[in-house]
């Protein structure tokens, strides 16, 4: 491996480690530290969340304010959130903002689990139905139109089953958030089991929401002097009025990880891995290929770590590419290639499980594309190297092997060839002459073996031996 590729591995590795073990910057003490939390919910935003707490733990803050905008996210992600959230030893407010968000699906849940609740006036709230990947009730319906009988019967009801038991479940965990927080617990059913949504001043009047504000210094203002019951028993009396505010966005660290935390991201740079190994087993020590490619192959690993994710399917998608790779080697006139393209797309259908929310999914367009383009680049820069492999080599010494030339002396008791423009020492069989013309044949260290091509005849010039 060359100089230039280790410094560039050691770059790489020292932003992995950056990546999985940064931490956000210390927050200042007695602030209002206010986290931004925006998009889906995702693993990353849980670490995000978990951290801003532990950070504003530590450094004493006076309030956290969690300013909210999603259209929901993952179930493992959230409750994580309201674990940490309702063992925190520091006040937390969520507020809906800026104006135009929302708290949707998993954001009612924090909203909820919030110990100060808010909106902004142009904000809302609720549809917290669980939806699982893979589409809605109309779609399962038409399928199991398709069956007959007591088959189709069964499936309606191992389908209608299930979706209660998701149900039951988040109406049961919702309606208890409300009853710890003292808020509208019918709304908490209502929007878990008929996806109801509330504006802010309808959240306000309903009792599911303690404020409204435009602004957060509004919102600060209205809040000093609300009482705050933490759940270890001890009463904080907010003091906000005036408070110094720190926002923490998210930072790079975050961001990557988001990106990381999306199925097929994690795909394409699974599919980069694969390549990049693909690259250096057809040209041994190139390095570059081989080390980015293991870089890209762990970090899709990495990312679908992240995600609730079926891992047969994850194993059926990689034997795809694998397969399509062995269609180079093996003469099976397409068969590999067919069968591992089939088992791409299967194993990325496969792969995302039912707690991935549907704009997480590997759709059906996605995969095929990426099937086909695995293919057309696996196959034809397969084909080109093995091309490279079986063409006549035309550098080293190899390439001498074949070459024609005329001998033009001896010196220091060594016969010298004119070959490609070089004098060389040769070695032949037979007598040689200044004039004759050789062939190589092989090469002996610095010294080329030579047959002579022009025919012997009496009275030519005298051999040269060596």
């Amino acid at each position: 491996m060359g100089k230039s590729t280790t410094i560039w591995l050691s770059w790489l590795v020292l932003a992995c480690g950056l990546l999985i073990f940064g931490q956000p910057r210390a927050q200042v003490s007695d602030a209002v530290v206010v986290l931004e939390v925006r998009g889906t919910i995702s693993p990353a935003t849980s670490d995000f969340i978990i951290q801003g707490i532990g950070n504003a733990e530590a450094a004493g803050a006076r309030l956290l304010v969690i300013e909210l905008d999603t259209p929901g996210g993952l179930d493992a992600s959230m409750r994580a959130i309201i674990q940490r959230m309702l063992s925190a030893r520091v006040p937390i407010a969520v507020y809906v903002a800026p104006g135009g968000a929302r708290a949707a699906s998993a954001g009612t849940f924090i909203l909820y689990a919030s110990h100060v609740a808010a909106m902004t006036p142009a904000s809302n709230l609720g549809a917290a139905s669980p939806v699982a990947i893979g589409g809605g009730p109309e779609g399962d319906e038409q399928a199991d139109g398709a069956k007959e009988g007591a088959e189709g019967r069964a499936a309606r009801s191992k389908r209608d089953t299930l979706a209660s038991k998701a149900t039951n479940d988040a109406a049961a965990y919702l309606r208890s958030l409300a009853q710890l927080r003292d808020r509208n617990a019918d709304f908490a059913e209502a929007a878990v089991r008929d996806a109801r949504s509330m504006s802010a001043h309808e959240a306000l009047q309903g009792g599911v929401i303690e404020y409204v504000a435009p602004t957060l210094e509004a919102l600060l203002q209205q809040m000093d002097g609300h009482e705050v019951k933490l759940d270890s028993g001890e009463t904080v009396t907010l003091s906000t009025k005036g408070a110094q505010v720190e926002r923490v966005a998210p930072d790079w660290r975050m961001n990557i990880l988001s990106l990381l935390a999306n199925p097929q991201i994690a795909v394409i740079l699974m599919m980069l891995g694969i390549y990049g190994l693909f690259f250096e087993m057809m040209s041994p020590g190139a390095a570059l290929p081989g080390v980015a490619g293991l870089i890209c192959l762990l970090l899709g690993l990495y990312g679908l770590h992240m995600l609730p994710v079926n891992w047969a399917g994850v194993a059926l998608l990689s034997f795809g590419m694998l397969l399509m790779i062995g269609e180079l080697f093996l003469p099976s006139f397409g068969a590999l290639g067919i069968g591992g393209l089939l088992a791409f797309v299967l194993g990325g259908l496969f792969m995302t499980g039912p707690d991935v929310p549907k704009y997480y999914e590997l759709s059906m367009p996605f995969l095929i594309s990426m099937g086909l383009a695995s293919a057309a680049i696996i196959i034809g820069t397969g084909t080109l190297a093995l091309r490279s492999r079986k063409a006549a080599t035309v550098s080293g010494h190899e390439a001498m092997l074949g070459e024609q030339g005329t001998v033009v002396g001896m010196e220091g008791g060594m016969i010298y060839a004119e070959i490609r423009g070089e004098n060389w020492r040769v070695a032949c069989g037979e007598p040689l002459r200044v004039g004759d013309q050789v062939s190589v044949t092989g090469i002996d260290g610095l010294k080329l073996r030579v047959d002579r091509i022009t025919p012997i005849q009496d009275g030519d010039r005298p051999p040269l031996s060596s």
